[in-house]
């Protein structure tokens, strides 16, 4: 027990640190908050994002915070990504890579499945608890652009932003009979920093403009969802006449309007190049820790999933968020009513071919699949981003301590920006470890 807690001590305290690495490149993460990270796990995520019906006894899923009541186990789940994007403007092209750790979480039932074996009886009432520390933003861009301007020459332009924002939730969910409900509450925080440096090039003496700005934002998040369960093969179940359950869950999630605080500080001076170098001119503008607020908007999420006891699964789901009633008093980059309405789909699942197979390890492997279509709030000249992507992936399970775990590996081809002047396309690599242990919360262990 000691050096499991040691480790989640451990990656709680690095998660920060090195959610900062990020070093890619997306312009579009200049407006608003910047790219936002999906909350799916590795194991979902392979599913094309299918989280808001999804249950699974032994991984975590943030999604639906309902899903925690089903839980059969505890689970630590930490996941790590790596991309790599590539944008395209008429005929030129630029590649850059990234990588985060993507979430540590840990949940756990409170009432341990095992007390219901050894006490031969079976609870009307299953709850179940998680925290997550994961990133909810990366703002991550360095852009440069020449251009000539009759009468003044040459003029090189250079944009540069980094940070984000990130999030820690405290989840807990019910089960009653075939509903549950479940609810994330969470403090969100971060720093996003720009600069702009305008450089006019054929201009003896020239005054050059440069510009910085960074602000920290913190608030408090609230999310909740519900899911119903329904075996439809219950009386086959009981006279044993079928092996696997046929099982429908169906899913709702609700974000709420997250209103945050701001602190912004800004400098905007003028430089001259005096010959020796440039030296400061003038001040036109500075701003020193200006309280400010903001609101990110509601999100609402609708999803169904079919299961054929441990044999595969199929789901879809279907989201829409508010983003026109986005505003943030720091962020300079966007006006309001710039950012637009958005809403997402998804289809995806998984097939396993036969999980009880003690000599055929690849049978006992999950197979996912999925695709996914959304569309983005950002909008490049008049024409709203979209993206489109397929995900494959592999739940490869090993033992550790003793326990059944699971490494997730998975892999998303996707395309963001068709139409818009500059597109990207992308490969994300993406691996998680799921470690199960039962012996948590075991009566007779501590009685």
């Amino acid at each position: 027990m000691q050096h499991k807690i040691t480790l989640l001590l451990l990656a709680f305290f690095i998660t920060i640190q090195l959610s900062a690495q990020t070093n890619g490149n997306s312009p579009y993460s200049r407006y608003g908050i910047g790219d936002l990270v999906d909350d799916n796990f590795m194991h979902t995520r392979s599913m094309g994002g299918i989280g808001t019906a999804s249950i699974d006894g032994y991984h975590i899923n943030i999604v639906n915070p309902a899903s925690y009541a089903s839980l059969r186990s505890t689970a630590f789940d930490l996941g790590l990504a790596a991309k790599k994007s590539t944008l395209s403007s008429g005929d030129l092209t630029s590649s850059s890579w990234s990588g985060n750790l993507e979430y540590i979480s840990l949940a756990f039932p409170i009432f341990n499945p095992i007390n219901e074996i050894l006490d031969q009886e079976k609870r009307k009432i299953n709850l179940g608890m998680a925290f997550t520390l994961m990133p909810n933003s990366s703002v991550s861009y360095n852009i440069v652009s020449e251009d000539n301007i009759d009468g003044i020459g040459d003029i090189s332009r250079a944009y540069t932003g980094n940070g984000g924002s990130y999030k820690f939730l405290w989840g807990n969910a019910i089960k009653y009979k075939d509903f549950s409900f479940g609810i994330n509450l969470g403090y969100l925080f971060g720093k996003i920093k720009y600069s702009r440096n305008v450089n006019f090039l054929d201009i003896p003496a020239a005054y050059h403009n440069r510009f910085f700005s960074e602000y920290n934002m913190k608030g408090l998040l609230f999310d909740f969802g519900a899911i119903y369960s329904n075996v439809l093969n219950k009386k086959q179940l009981l006279d044993k006449t079928a092996v696997n359950s046929k099982l429908v869950t169906v899913g709702v999630r609700i974000k709420s309007a997250t209103k945050f605080n701001t602190n912004l500080t800004s400098l905007e001076i003028a430089l001259q190049n005096a010959g020796f170098g440039n030296v400061l001119a003038d001040t036109l503008s500075s701003v020193i820790n200006e309280e400010g607020t903001g609101k990110l908007p509601v999100e609402i999420g609708f999803g169904v999933n079919y299961y054929s006891g441990e044999k595969y699964m199929i789901g879809l789901d279907f989201s829409t968020t508010n983003w026109s009633s986005y505003h943030n008093d720091a962020d300079k980059n966007t006006t309001i009513n710039q950012l637009s309405n958005t809403f997402a789909v998804s289809i995806g699942g998984f097939y396993r071919p036969n999980y009880k197979s003690y000599n055929h390890y690849f049978k006992r492997v999950y197979y996912r699949y999925g695709m996914n279509y959304n569309t983005d709030p950002r909008n490049i000249e008049g024409t709203q981003l979209n993206n489109f992507g397929v995900t494959v992936g592999m739940g490869l399970p090993f033992i550790y301590q003793r326990k059944i775990s699971h490494a997730n590996i998975g892999f998303e081809l996707g395309k963001r920006g068709t139409g818009t002047p500059i597109t990207e396309t992308y490969y994300k690599i993406s691996l998680g470890f799921t470690f199960n242990d039962d012996d948590w919360f075991v009566k007779r262990k501590y009685n």
